[in-house]
């Protein structure tokens, strides 16, 4: 049967960490047909443009399992949080467009991991703050920008993603890579 468990897992050594080190951005259906081996991108057979956005700081992915016995169902709800320090009028454009649509996130983490959320359905800015802060030293930019999506898996983990380009592993897929210029 296809729900049956299939390893076990022992304690894992203490080598990881936590946060996000950059989020890639792609407007909703231009990933084209993703493929899937036991979970895991495999590959993407789209042409489309990615936009990095770097992040220091408390930025997150949290995935919620919410499971119903009565009615047989499980889904994954995908929370990214993301503070974005100082405020730009280029970045106020790129929220409000972020905002109308509802794009597919990679997420590469501190531990060189990168996954796919929203990979069906997209993530919706679902709240978040545009401050200038209050004292002479607090944050002026975006914070606690959130995107969230409901997904039949949990985000998967794209195979041979690389910090140039979260795709490379995917052999279909033509993905330009665009990186702020701000300062």
């Amino acid at each position: 049967m296809s729900c049956d468990l299939s390893a076990g897992r022992n304690v894992p050594c203490r080598d990881s960490v936590g946060s996000i080190n950059a989020v890639y951005l792609i407007d909703y259906n231009d990933l084209g047909t993703v493929t899937l081996t036991n979970d895991e991108v495999t590959d993407v057979s789209g042409t489309f443009s990615c936009y990095k956005y770097l992040v220091k700081g408390a930025n997150s992915l949290e995935q919620g399992v919410t499971a119903s016995t009565e009615n047989g169902t499980v889904f994954f709800e995908q929370t990214l949080t993301l503070n974005l320090q100082k405020l730009t009028k280029e970045d106020m454009v790129q929220l409000k467009l972020m905002a109308y649509g509802r794009p597919h996130c990679v997420i590469e983490d501190n531990n060189g991991n990168f996954l796919l959320a929203g990979k069906e359905h997209g993530l919706s800015v679902s709240g978040g703050s545009i401050t200038t802060g209050a004292a002479f030293g607090d944050m002026s930019g975006i914070s606690s920008l959130t995107l969230t999506g409901s997904e039949k898996l949990p985000a998967n983990f794209i195979s041979g993603a690389t910090q140039a380009d979260p795709f490379a592993g995917c052999s279909s897929a033509t993905a330009t890579i665009v990186v702020g210029t701000n300062s």
